[in-house]
């Protein structure tokens, strides 16, 4: 009996040390987890917005741009406005500062009005996996823009660091044409683009867009709700199209685009991971960590579209585009080196 204790004090005393080796890991793995908390919320926003990149593509070939823009807003504010009062008591950020609603009023023009209005265009002319990769020029643009207007640091590295994210999305986006013209036996030394240049200007100027957008936002925000900072965001956008859509009277588009079951379908599953999950982990990742870093983990969306694009959407995409958007991701990668 007195040996069956002591075996049974000696188990008890194992399993103590192992509960408490175990508390301690844990403990260690969730302050490690605390301490790159910007880092995970700029990778969720990654994942989120390669969601919506691909939605909001099909969704802009049915019903067109503005459309699809102005009711992803209209879905995104109900969303905000519901979980704001359930989760603050308020239905609109009336809390927030004459200078938050001022600069994330501005930030929600030049985001959303300006940006993906220029995004969205893209994707009718050309693949939101190429939207996407001429997007991930939006993180040296806001670290230059942080540095410029918000005083962040920046590393000698960042002129090299272009050069590699350019010389990345032009393997990508002149590799077609050359293949097509050394099947025709055509000796072009000229820069001749893979897909329209139009789209891609479009997708250069939302990148703009996004990352002046989200400088702004870093500006604006403060300590201030991060959720209701975003919503002041989507407020300003949903009336800056409004307007926009009122002065060139495309309402009828609008409604054509409500009343189309298949285009509703991807714009409110877009809506949901785009306005509302995506850009609220960007601007918790902003938060917690500076602009540079944030934007260059939410550049790997270039890298994370191209299994969905092969397999969903069935785009033929070569060996040579694949190590293109890894070159353009590592530029990105080096542009924030320390």
């Amino acid at each position: 009996m007195n040996l069956s204790n002591k075996k049974l004090k000696k188990y008890l005393y194992i399993f103590i040390i192992l509960a408490r080796s175990l508390n301690t890991l844990a403990a260690q793995k969730l302050m490690m987890l605390t301490s790159h908390l910007g880092e995970l919320f700029a990778l969720l926003t990654a994942v989120f917005w390669t969601t919506t990149s691909l939605s909001f593509q099909q969704a802009t070939r049915r019903a067109g741009s503005l459309s699809v823009n102005v009711l992803r807003l209209i879905i995104a504010f109900f969303i905000y406005a519901v979980i704001s009062y359930f989760s603050r008591g308020l239905f609109l950020p009336f809390d927030a500062t004459s200078h938050q609603w001022i600069w994330m009023s501005i930030s929600g023009l030049v985001g959303f009005v300006f940006g993906d209005y220029f995004l969205f265009k893209s994707y009718e002319l050309i693949s939101a996996r190429i939207s996407m990769l001429l997007m991930s020029l939006s993180a040296p643009i806001a670290a230059y823009l942080g540095w410029f207007i918000l005083g962040e640091t920046m590393n000698l590295l960042s002129l090299v660091a272009m050069f590699i994210t350019i010389f990345g999305i032009m393997m990508v986006i002149t590799e077609k044409k050359k293949l097509d013209d050394e099947k025709l036996g055509i000796k072009n030394k000229k820069i001749q683009f893979s897909f329209s240049p139009k789209g891609m200007l479009f997708a250069f100027l939302g990148a703009m867009g996004q990352a002046l957008g989200l400088v702004l936002s870093k500006y604006g925000m403060g300590d201030y709700n991060v959720f209701a900072a975003t919503q002041i965001r989507i407020i300003a956008g949903t009336f800056g199209f409004i307007i926009l859509i009122s002065l060139i009277k495309r309402w009828p588009k609008v409604k054509q685009a409500a009343t189309d079951s298949i285009s509703m379908k991807f714009i409110v599953l877009g809506s949901i991971f785009g306005p509302f999950l995506g850009v609220y982990a960007s601007l918790l990742a902003v938060k917690y960590t500076t602009v540079g870093i944030a934007s260059t983990i939410m550049a790997i969306i270039p890298v994370l579209i191209i299994p969905p694009a092969i397999l969903l959407y069935k785009e033929k995409v070569t060996i040579k585009e694949i190590i293109g958007a890894f070159i353009a991701l590592g530029g990105i990668v080096l542009f924030f080196i320390k």
